[in-house]
């Protein structure tokens, strides 16, 4: 199966004064795992649709492989779709559910056999092909779905949160499988979802979208340890983000001086010349807890809140001298991960872990100068 290189210029769809998606640009290379990733009314599954065929762009272009297939039918695009709800035909089995799509390709019976008995080996469920989808656990439906677009031998398979119908066990085991399986047929996936965790692990690149457009793209890791903005480190992984106010600017050989309320921290990331009102961000898994009377550099006074057991690690809750809250994930067994609530610490934010990351231009510049004198420090759910 041939991989197919996508390019999307300046798309847009609006439906009627709603602008859903607004002027996205991306650039998808052939055989590679490209995830759509954002909440709810992000504008992403209209994308998708858009790239299948399904909705027709206000303007812009989509190209696949070099040929503009904007204004073509479904039918007529090297694309398919695997939708959240499989749409299984139930009272066929696994075998004529898969072969359904190739009596429209005028194939011969014995390249249809040979066809379907691919795509089921390649999803694994060879021995079920009598089965009808009733007699199949949601995995294996899944499964048929996948084999059933596969088998068409598209160009660029589009999935739309299709393990969003699974529960949590069997979401984490299809995760690793459908990565292995996008590797083996080598063709471009296009996977939207709202879920982080199916991003970080599945995908090549990610694009994070808000309010119809593309925010960041880029490597999973790239994009977790460095954020381009406060949205960003917010909806993907867990962050805190603090309210702050630069003192001096840094620049690639300094630090950056802000004040975090009445407590001056150093930032290696991030956007370290700003200057004025910012964001600083930092992963939980970078905090470090030391006890209150240590001399600790970068780091805020504060008080245990809480602890939470979270199987392979303890997450601390803190509670800040400036009266705020910010959490801390250690390792279980650690001193930090027994201490009660009412435990004297200080908080150590790393330079090198802390990002300086412009504020929200949609912000009420007010309220954010308003709130920065507090020292407000906001951890993701």
């Amino acid at each position: 199966m041939a991989g197919g290189t996508v390019t999307l210029n300046d798309l847009t769809k609006r439906f009627g004064s709603q602008c859903a998606v607004d002027g996205i640009c991306a650039e998808i290379t052939g055989g590679e795992f490209f995830s759509l990733l954002g909440p709810s009314g992000c504008g992403k599954t209209t994308t998708l649709r858009m790239l299948a065929g399904f909705e027709e762009p206000t303007s812009g272009a989509i190209v696949l492989d070099g040929a503009d297939v904007t204004h073509l039918p479904p039918n007529k695009r090297r694309v398919n779709t695997v939708f959240q709800h499989y749409a299984l035909f139930p009272f066929l089995d696994v075998r004529a559910n898969v072969a359904f799509g190739l009596r429209y390709q005028h194939c011969s019976k014995k390249e249809v056999s040979q066809r379907v008995g691919e795509a089921l080996d390649l999803v694994e469920l060879g021995p079920y092909h009598g089965r009808r989808p009733a007699q199949l656990s949601g995995g294996q439906q899944q499964r048929v779905a996948l084999a059933r677009a596969l088998v068409l031998r598209p160009s660029v398979l589009l999935l739309d949160e299709p393990l969003g119908a699974l529960d949590a066990r069997m979401r984490r085991t299809l995760q690793v499988e459908l990565k292995a399986l996008q590797e083996r047929v080598g063709i471009t996936f296009i996977y939207v979802t709202h879920d982080q965790s199916e991003a970080l692990t599945m995908s090549d690149r990610i694009a994070v979208m808000n309010r119809g457009r593309i925010v960041q793209v880029g490597r999973p890791r790239a994009v977790y340890d460095e954020p381009a903005d406060a949205y960003v480190a917010d909806f993907l992984g867990v962050s805190n983000l603090m309210d702050a106010v630069v003192r001096t600017p840094g620049s690639a050989a300094r630090p950056c001086a802000v004040m975090a309320g009445d407590f001056e921290l150093e930032a290696r990331g991030g956007v370290v010349d700003a200057t004025g009102l910012v964001r600083l961000a930092i992963r939980p898994e970078r905090v470090t807890l030391h006890g209150y009377r240590e001399s600790v550099a970068n780091a805020i006074p504060g008080l245990v809140e809480r602890t939470v057991f979270l199987g392979s690690a303890t997450q601390v809750m803190v509670h800040l001298a400036a009266g705020v809250t910010i959490q801390a994930l250690v390792a279980n067994g650690s001193e930090a991960a027994s201490w009660p609530a009412g435990t004297p610490v200080q908080a150590c934010l790393p330079p090198a872990a802390l990002r300086v990351l412009p504020c929200d231009p949609a912000a009420n510049p007010v309220e954010q100068a308003a709130a920065v004198p507090a020292g407000a420090v906001r951890p993701a759910p």
